[in-house]
């Protein structure tokens, strides 16, 4: 914790347009109690990527295949995290899942934003366009998005806040993914970066 601010590393895998909207988020003083310290991307070469680095924000590549195992991307993970001294650890498009191991040394200090509204649609198997093709294929009126705490579970942890979003007649499972990322997810990933950056920081200060 610097300058009476939790440090953030954002965790990506793709383009990083959850990204964009935390940075963007910082820019503009809805994210004041937090400052993003680093990005780390799955994938090399990806978008993301760009976008930190257009920011300056420090940005590193863990990528699980050229580690070998599981376990070594995990253990360089928390090597870089540990050694930047992250408080919080935003999930934006990381496609990884991570183990009890992992999630058991940030305990609530880790978020996900997820693209419905939990209970529906998640857990193992449930993301990127599937979550939406899901959705429409069963007919739902309303989906939305969710920012969770991480744990063992996947879509497990305890949800932090949800927004809704109407699915519209003709809607195909690009035009859902769309709308939900514009109306939710840009929304409420920055908004629950920043509570939770909020209560780190007034733990620290009790201490």
């Amino acid at each position: 914790m610097r300058d009476g601010k939790a440090d953030i590393a954002v965790l990506v895998s793709g383009g990083g347009t959850n990204l964009q909207a935390l940075i963007d988020a910082q820019t503009s003083g809805i994210l004041t109690s937090g400052r993003i310290r680093m990005v780390i991307s799955s994938r090399p070469g990806v978008y993301a990527l760009e976008r930190a680095k257009a920011a300056g924000i420090p940005g590193y590549v863990v990528s699980r295949k050229e580690l070998g195992s599981p376990e070594a991307f995990e253990a360089e993970l928390c090597r870089l995290l540990d050694e930047n001294g992250i408080d919080l650890i935003v999930l934006a498009g990381f496609l990884s899942i991570l183990s009890a191991d992992f999630t058991g040394r940030y305990p609530e200090r880790i978020i996900n934003v997820h693209p419905s509204l939990i209970p529906s649609f998640c857990g193992e198997g449930y993301y990127g366009l599937t979550v939406h093709e899901r959705a429409l294929a069963y007919g739902v009126k309303v989906t939305g998005a969710t920012v969770h705490f991480v744990n063992e579970v996947p879509d497990g942890g305890r949800i932090i806040l949800q927004k809704a979003v109407n699915v519209e007649e003709g809607d195909s499972p690009e035009t859902l993914q769309r709308r939900v990322m514009e109306e939710a997810e840009w929304v409420i990933l920055p908004r629950a970066a920043e509570l939770v950056s909020q209560e780190l920081v007034g733990k620290e200060k009790e201490q």
